[in-house]
């Protein structure tokens, strides 16, 4: 799942560019770098959150899919007695069919925002794991920054092989438990509010009457 692999990327966040410049000229700073997209792929527990993400998404598009095709399936019996319908009674089908769709479309979107969720749930701890222990290093060893050649804002066209310290990093992360889907306090319940423009398990578009 490169997305997936991307997100972890993006949320690490460890690269400090921005201060660097005006601060190196200050003499006696000492420097190392990480690639982050090794760090994340020998992470120990990252491909076991990679697949628990993507059983539990495979399992919330089946639920889309089986809401989709009970949709369509009222669809189809509507249209093909259409024309037999009363002007009273296509508009209590059509008025049922709407109903449908957008009870559909509620149910989409809160197992999207539960798959979004879920998602941080998986990787959070990863992410802390790791900062805290980029931290830990870089006060034992008293650099002055770590960079990240991995991430896409990274500006780093050559770099001493003697600066990376991406093996010890690695060699420091130990596997967490997985948390089992909803095991926290604030695991998004149905009914819940959903968060705005969320990201993960997106609909398809229902079909219109």
């Amino acid at each position: 799942m490169q997305t997936f692999v991307r997100n972890l990327v993006m949320a690490l966040g460890v690269v400090t560019l921005a201060a660097a410049p005006a601060r190196a000229q200050q003499g006696g700073l000492k420097f190392a770098y990480i690639d982050s997209r090794v760090v994340l792929d020998k992470a120990p527990g990252r491909a076991a959150a990679e697949s628990t993400f993507q059983k539990e998404y495979d399992a919330a598009q089946t639920k889309i899919k089986k809401m989709q095709d009970t949709l369509q399936a009222m669809v189809s019996a509507y249209q093909k007695v259409q024309s037999t319908l009363t002007p009273v009674n296509r508009e209590l089908r059509e008025k049922e069919i709407g109903e449908k769709q957008q009870s559909f479309q509620n149910a989409a979107q809160l197992l999207d925002a539960q798959m979004q969720q879920r998602q941080g749930e998986l990787v959070q701890p990863m992410m802390n794991q790791i900062r805290e222990t980029l931290e830990a290093i870089r006060k034992e060893e008293n650099y002055s920054f770590i960079f990240d050649v991995g991430a896409n804002a990274s500006v780093v066209v050559a770099a001493d092989s003697a600066l990376d310290i991406t093996d010890k990093v690695v060699a420091r992360l130990k596997p967490i438990p997985l948390t089992a889907a909803g095991s926290r306090p604030d695991a998004q319940k149905p009914g819940a509010a959903l968060k705005p423009q969320p990201a993960g398990v997106v609909p398809k578009k229902p079909p219109t009457p």
